[in-house]
C-alpha cells in the first residue's frame, strides 16, 4: 500500500485516486510531534492553496501548522479526529487521515516524493 503514497518535506502523505487526494501525517511526522491532543481542520468546500496553511495539529509538545501540498478544494474531512485526535498517532496512514482534496492541478503532484525518496529524506533529518 505504501507504494501508492506520495510525501512532502513537511511529513504529510497523500494517497491519490483519480482527481482526489487523501492527506495525512506520516509515521515519522506523528512520532516527531508526540501525542496529538487536538486537530484543527478546514471546512468542506474550502479552497486550499499549495504551500498555504489549512489546519493545525496540536500535540503535547507543540502546535504544528499544516501546509497544503496541493491547490484544490476540500471535499471531506475526518470528523472522527475532533473527538479522537489520537487516531493520528495510532493509525496515521488509514484511520488517521486528515482531509480529502479535489486536486486543481495534477502537475503539482510531480513535486512530491515517493516512499523511497521520503524515507531517505526523513532518515537524513534524523541524522542531521
Amino acid at each position: 500500500m505504501a507504494d501508492v503514497l506520495k510525501f512532502t518535506e513537511d511529513h504529510l502523505w497523500l494517497r491519490v485516486e483519480g482527481n482526489r487526494a487523501h492527506l495525512g501525517i506520516s509515521e515519522y511526522g506523528q512520532a516527531e510531534l508526540g501525542e496529538v491532543i487536538a486537530v484543527e481542520l478546514p471546512d468542506v468546500g474550502d479552497e486550499v492553496e499549495k504551500g498555504e496553511p489549512f489546519g493545525e495539529l496540536e500535540s503535547v509538545r507543540t502546535v504544528s501548522e499544516l501546509l497544503s501540498p496541493l491547490s484544490g478544494t476540500i471535499t471531506a474531512i475526518n470528523g472522527e479526529l475532533e473527538d479522537h485526535p489520537r487516531i493520528v498517532n495510532e493509525d496515521p496512514y488509514h484511520e488517521g487521515w486528515l482531509v480529502e482534496i479535489k486536486v486543481a492541478d495534477e502537475a503539482e503532484l510531480e513535486d512530491l516524493m515517493d516512499a523511497d525518496e521520503y524515507e531517505e529524506f526523513a532518515t537524513g533529518e534524523e541524522e542531521g
